[in-house]
């Protein structure tokens, strides 16, 4: 799932309530992430603000306990940016537990990254329910999705030698799976603020939840420019090599 992946109302929401106990997270390991910045600063890298983060941290004790210490019984799959478990938290809802494949970013533009993730609330948006940041251990916690990805259903689960495909879908199933997608995409797209551009659309991408409702999942905040010129104007290939269109 992106890093993010990689969301209710198109209106965003007000802070979070407490998850398990553990308060809505401004910060990790009793800071409030501004010393990041000013850390960043004194080495001359450009300080990123952390805005509130929206979703709980969740400790890293609860997320081994939860996966069975990130074991290969847990393992549902692999996304572009970490792998992914699946795991039963305190509070008693089941999540997608990913952990992120090691990288230097450094930990305040992860913060912010996590901060804005944790604020956009769509209907056809995965929604992030905590995170974890404990040494080069970075860890984000999103809601579940029991009926796998559209691929799964298409072509059979990713990743597993012998997969069957799903069941057939009907033309209302194959319809409203496409317009919940379309409407998660033009959420991302047009109404989130700052706009964001996902970049790395496919089936494994999309998330099927109850009664058909299909989510986006799995963008990486990282290749997102600070503005809209530069991210449409960009050359850059990114997300799943295969077809590109050409311009």
């Amino acid at each position: 799932m992106s890093c993010f992946g990689c969301c209710e109302e198109d209106d965003m929401h007000k802070g979070a309530a407490d998850y398990g106990g553990h308060n809505t997270a401004k910060h990790f390991g009793g800071n409030d992430g501004r010393h990041n910045a000013s850390e960043a600063a004194q080495k001359g890298a450009p300080a990123v603000k952390v805005q509130p983060i929206e979703v709980p941290t969740i400790p890293v004790n609860e997320l081994k306990e939860a996966t069975e210490d990130f074991g290969s019984s847990s393992l549902i799959g692999e996304g572009s940016y970490g792998r992914v478990y699946y795991g039963m938290l305190t509070n008693q809802q089941p999540a997608a537990i990913k952990k992120l494949d090691s990288n230097k970013q450094p930990d305040n533009e992860f913060l912010a990254q996590v901060s804005m993730v944790s604020r956009l609330k769509h209907d056809n948006f995965v929604q992030l329910l905590g995170y974890c940041v404990d040494g080069n251990l970075r860890i984000l916690a999103y809601e579940f999705a029991k009926n796998g990805s559209l691929h799964d259903i298409l072509h059979g689960r990713k990743g597993v030698k012998g997969a069957q495909p799903g069941p057939v879908l009907s033309w209302y199933q194959r319809v409203k799976i496409a317009v919940g997608a379309a409407r998660g995409l033009e959420y991302l797209h047009e109404k989130a603020n700052p706009h964001i551009i996902h970049r790395d659309i496919k089936s494994s991408n999309v998330l099927l939840f109850e009664d058909d409702v299909a989510k986006i999942a799995d963008f990486d905040l990282s290749n997102q420019a600070p503005d809209m010129a530069a991210r449409l104007h960009s050359t850059r290939v990114l997300g799943t090599f295969g077809y590109h269109a050409p311009e």
